[in-house]
């Protein structure tokens, strides 16, 4: 299926694939997507995440222990996507672990676990040649990160390049939950709006439902990653589909996202 968001505000919904098991990623990925998410990101496990807070450096930490390798989060993927066809499904990255694999090999085995989209959180627009090619050739939409301090050519060459959704970080630094929502998220999205007529979704920092129903005001979805993997922390194995779910619910969606 192509990317899309048939409500406003979208969700995003970020899983470190592997915590704290693949089977019960896989088991809360279907009870997020049932509870409302419209995509998920498949967090693949790395040993230096360098972008990210503490929360999911641990969640990484713990799969990559554990053995969780990319092979593993795209046999993951193609279980979620035989499982749930309609749900949006994007295969988050570090680039040194797609290197590993093979770029080239990386994008036939993506495509063929019915992955949308990829999105290589250290890979920059402009060194993404190469990658712009694999993606094209098989068919799944690049999904490129866009933050405050980005030039106004970067973001020209982000929304030119993307496919599926622009991916507006609402701050700069490292992820993480936060008591407000950064100020310049929305400037942020009204900039990148002037190159692409994609949807934007916003993330790094949205934890709660007030900070979703601020989103919904000027973007198109939100992301949400620290707050839901930190929840799997806290929970069980077993308890953590579920705990995600009322999670999810307690954002006050649209009635039709849950309808669809």
């Amino acid at each position: 299926m192509a990317l899309r968001f048939d409500r406003k505000p979208g969700l995003v919904v970020y899983l470190t694939a592997g915590d704290p098991s693949l089977e019960a990623t896989q088991a809360i990925a279907l009870e997020a997507i049932d509870a409302g998410a419209d995509v998920i990101e498949l967090g693949v496990p790395f040993s230096d995440p360098l972008a990210d807070g503490p929360i999911i450096q641990r969640a990484s930490e713990r799969a990559v222990a554990r053995g969780t390798r990319l092979a593993d989060v795209l046999k993951l993927a193609a279980g979620i996507r035989g499982a749930r066809p309609a749900a949006g499904l994007i295969i988050f990255s570090y680039l040194n672990p797609i290197l590993r694999y093979g770029l080239h090999r990386f994008a036939d085995d993506a495509a063929a676990a019915g992955a949308d989209g990829v999105l290589v959180t250290d890979l920059i627009v402009e060194e993404a040649g190469e990658y712009l090619a694999e993606m094209k050739r098989v068919h799944l939409a690049p999904v490129f990160l866009a933050a405050p301090t980005s030039p106004d050519a970067r973001l020209e060459a982000i929304a030119t390049h993307s496919a599926g959704f622009v991916y507006a970080i609402s701050r700069v630094g490292i992820t993480g939950t936060r008591d407000s929502l950064a100020t310049d998220a929305q400037s942020l999205v009204a900039r990148i709006r002037r190159w692409t007529k994609l949807p934007v979704a916003v993330g790094f920092g949205i934890s709660n439902s007030e900070h979703v129903a601020q989103v919904a005001e000027f973007a198109d979805a939100a992301v949400i990653g620290s707050a839901i993997v930190e929840l799997i922390e806290r929970s069980t194995a077993e308890t953590a589909p579920a705990a995600v779910a009322r999670f999810i619910k307690g954002l006050h969606l649209p009635e039709a996202a849950l309808a669809r």
